[in-house]
């Protein structure tokens, strides 16, 4: 129970008891007035009533005597009256009944007032002339009684109304500190730190709140101190430090993460040659402001062109992988990159379209991280003796379907659900039990299947993805697989389905009539979270209100704040798989242990993800993680 309610219902108590006493009170002691007033009254009747019988009696008129004592009887609450004429033992007798109007029958039968009665000799000189008996009706007393105690009943009722309500209201405004201390403390207990509360005016709870916030003023600094050493330590071992780039180890990483996700796109590879005529000119100071420069000018245009990530891979080498893009999208960012390279070498004083040549490989179905390297390297060192600025790598793979093709395929497949499903159990650390399952989808067209990383580049470029996430979502519902198993189910969002409202109308309206809502998560890329912070946690919001869970993934992927964890709250994170590659070199412990310490304050699970061998799975041991997803354990066919 609350405090609001104890002290509610002890107000409640007191008042009643309080009540009670003083109706009780009031309630005897109009009992012992009207019954005194009765006998009073009794006493007067039988004085004055033996005085007025006297001549009558001793005249011996009958009716005389019996005209007064009617007079009486009719005019007062007498339940009875007796005369026994002593001369010759007449008696007259005068009855009331028992009824009394305006008084319950119950109320009666409580017998609240004893009989009175009085017995007087009337005398006239020394003779004896006859008995009265008289009898008092309780009409009067019983009336008197109801009528008072329903009246003070009714004021009482009102008071104890007016009382209870002024006492709500009056608790409320009392206890109002103390429920924003109690809110508080559930904000701190949920990890959102920073919310400064306002000192209350009563003194003993002002010390209370300063507590309060003075503790989530130190918690806050402790989870800013997390990321300031997060971003430090990214600074320290994943950026360039000339150029504010990432540096090769960053793009390594990056490459291997890229090339294992439905995507497609190319890689670049530059070497910069005609840097060592400036180093060689003006000294390596100028040499290293006009890479800061380039950098910042490759970063300033080439970002309009496609989605990318650019890297400083070695003194005069730089990286550029298109994360998304079509051929001629990649075309368009080649030329691009090279009206900055010639700008900033026409600033510099050299020749343009000279000492600089660039290696283009295109992502073409599977490739490994030293496929695509090979090829640009290769398509690198042709330019070089070519004496060209640029050459791309020819593959000899055929594109499976033209851009129409593919439109017309994946809409089919979604308008009619044609996809095959695989799911890939993510296992706890200690156990090996199953956590949740993530659920992927793949083709199968014209007898071949076609994986995932062949179709989603072209679910993104034709802006199919929201259509693509409720198929899968309906699929999950409407095939019954939460029945299947315990364990929750993932399903990744795309980037689309983030961004579109009507996707969030649809998805609140599944969730609001989803019996199993509970088992269902859905993943969110951290890049998602960067670029549109506002979509996602509408989203997220409308997750959370159904009981169903959402993470982040790709985490730690993106440069930047991890800040975003307190206001959204995911409910566990997957580790970029970048960080299983990271793990083979001793230094990058430093930055995994940080990421994961930082989601873990937050009581954040931590998913590590690209585990292919038991020997990555031991690098993570002393980090202390939750669960682990990877080829290790591989994704298991649906059969429906």
């Amino acid at each position: 129970m609350t405090l609001f309610r104890q002290i509610y219902t002890l107000l409640f108590a007191l008042f009643l008891l309080v009540m009670a006493s003083l109706g009780y009170v009031l309630f005897t002691e109009i009992q012992s007035f009207l019954n005194k007033q009765m006998e009073s009254d009794l006493n007067n009747t039988s004085n004055s009533l033996g005085i007025m019988l006297v001549p009558y009696l001793e005249a011996g008129d009958v009716a005389s005597a019996e005209t007064q004592i009617n007079v009486i009887f009719e005019g007062g609450y007498y339940q009875e009256i007796k005369l026994t004429w002593l001369v010759d033992g007449k008696q007259q007798v005068w009855q009331n009944p028992m009824s009394i109007e305006g008084v319950p029958q119950w109320f009666i039968d409580l017998d609240l007032f004893d009989s009175i009665g009085q017995d007087t000799t009337i005398t006239s000189s020394w003779l004896q002339l006859a008995r009265l008996e008289i009898i008092a009706h309780p009409g009067l007393g019983y009336h008197e009684l109801w009528r008072t105690m329903t009246n003070a009943a009714m004021v009482f009722s009102l008071l104890f109304l007016i009382a209870i309500i002024l006492a709500r209201v009056g608790l409320f405004w009392i206890l109002k500190p103390l429920n924003h201390i109690a809110e508080h403390a559930q904000e701190i207990a949920n990890k959102k730190f920073g919310i400064k509360m306002s000192l209350p005016k009563t003194r003993e709870l002002a010390s209370v709140v300063q507590a309060f916030n003075s503790m989530s003023e130190q918690l806050k600094q402790i989870f800013n101190s997390l990321d300031d050493e997060v971003e430090e330590l990214r600074k320290k071992n994943l950026v360039d430090q000339v150029s504010q780039l990432p540096n090769r180890q960053y793009m390594m990483g990056r490459i291997s993460g890229w090339l294992s996700e439905p995507k497609s796109g190319a890689l670049i590879i530059a070497k910069m040659d005609w840097l060592k005529e400036v180093h060689s000119k003006y000294g390596y100071q100028v040499r290293d402001e006009t890479i800061a420069l380039l950098s910042q000018k490759m970063q300033q245009h080439l970002e309009i062109e496609a989605p990318s990530v650019i890297a400083r891979i070695a003194a005069y080498e730089f990286a550029f992988i298109i994360t998304s893009s079509e051929h001629e999208q990649t075309r368009k960012y080649l030329q691009t990159l090279i009206r900055t390279i010639n700008q900033e070498i026409s600033k510099a004083g050299c020749k343009p379209n000279s000492d600089f040549a660039l290696g283009i490989a295109e992502r073409k179905g599977h490739m490994s991280v030293s496929d695509i390297l090979a090829q640009a390297d290769n398509a690198q060192q042709k330019a070089l003796q070519a004496k060209k600025i640029f050459h791309w790598f020819e593959s000899t793979e055929k594109q499976l379907f033209t851009r129409e093709q593919w439109r017309q395929h994946l809409s089919e497949a979604i308008k009619h659900n044609t996809f095959k499903f695989k799911w890939q159990p993510i296992l706890h650390n200690d156990t090996d039990s199953v956590q949740q399952r993530e659920l992927y989808c793949q083709l199968e067209l014209d007898g071949k299947k076609i994986v995932a990383s062949q179709f989603m580049p072209y679910i993104e470029l034709l802006s199919l993805g929201s259509a693509l996430d409720k198929c899968l979502i309906e699929t999950v519902n409407n095939k019954a697989l939460l029945t299947r198993n315990l364990e929750p189910i993932a399903i990744n969002l795309t980037f689309e389905s983030i961004n579109d409202l009507e996707f969030h109308q649809w998805l609140d309206q599944l969730l609001r009539t989803s019996a199993l809502k509970t088992r269902l998560c859905f993943d969110i890329p951290e890049a998602a979270v960067y670029s549109n912070p506002d979509a996602c946690e509408a989203l997220c919001n409308i997750i959370r209100r159904y009981g169903a869970h959402f993470g982040i993934d790709h985490f730690g992927r993106q440069f930047g704040s991890m800040s975003y964890l307190q206001g959204l709250r995911p409910s566990y994170v997957k580790l970029d798989q970048s960080f299983a590659y990271y793990g083979e070199h001793a230094h990058s412990s430093e930055l995994c242990r940080a990421l994961i310490n930082v989601a873990k304050g937050l009581d954040i699970e931590v998913i590590v993800t690209g585990i292919e061998e038991s020997s990555q799975l031991e690098r993570f041991t002393p980090l202390k993680t939750h669960a682990y997803m990877g080829y290790i354990s591989p994704p298991i066919d649906i059969q429906f």
